[in-house]
């Protein structure tokens, strides 16, 4: 039997950092929090330079930084709206093994900040490859996704933009899109090879192994 959520909100609120919270927040939300699971509503055009939308944008580009992630989700930071934030930077890609970013065809997406976005297939051929998530920390599975996509809708400004993603870059956009939509890429996996990120590390540590939901 696990420990009780009695007994986590307990350590939760002698934690160093306590007390209510709202949204938007500066952490990310994990799998059972309700709000990944909501369809996120669509943000009127007249509401897009609004205080409210911009800070939710800011807040989006810092978490993204924070984590060093490459897209985030408005659901992500606990707000039920249709946004989502992506990027991939050149630094990203060097420190990756060069073998990783051809087989996966990773280019550099610049910081891309969509409302309102609607996906078109470009490519329906699949692709299959291992993929993790900000919001179900510590694991990943492979994940067949297509192999190009369109991203269409509104800017920061409240614009009109459209984007071609292929590759690396279109798993990117379909994960946050999904993210929208109330899903996660544990609902599409090959369950056969979910796997923990650290299991070598559980092991080494005969168990005493700690995963971090906030980084340094």
């Amino acid at each position: 039997m696990g420990i009780t959520r009695k007994v986590l909100n307990w350590y939760a609120r002698i934690g160093p950092s306590h007390g209510k919270v709202s949204p938007p927040y500066e952490h990310v939300v994990q799998i059972g929090d309700p709000i990944l699971r909501k369809a996120s509503e669509a943000v009127p055009v007249d509401q897009i330079k609004t205080e409210e939308i911009q800070k939710l944008i800011k807040k989006l580009h810092y978490v993204l930084d924070k984590y060093g992630s490459l897209g985030m989700s408005a659901p992500q930071v606990g707000v039920n709206k249709r946004i989502f934030v992506m990027r991939h930077t050149a630094k990203q890609i060097a420190a990756l093994p060069k073998e990783i970013e051809k087989s996966r065809g990773m280019t550099v997406v610049p910081f891309s900040v969509f409302i309102n976005p609607k996906l078109k297939v470009i490519d329906y051929n699949k692709v299959t490859m291992s993929e993790g998530c900000e919001s179900v920390q510590g694991y990943i599975a492979e994940v067949a996704r297509y192999r190009a996509v369109e991203i269409s809708g509104l800017n920061a400004e409240g614009n009109s933009t459209s984007t071609q993603f292929k590759d690396w870059a279109a798993r990117i956009a379909q994960h946050e899109m999904d993210h929208l939509d109330g899903k996660l890429y544990t609902d599409i996996m090959d369950r056969k090879t979910l796997q923990c990120t650290c299991w070598e590390e559980v092991n080494m540590a005969k168990g005493k192994v700690v995963i971090p939901f906030y980084p340094d």
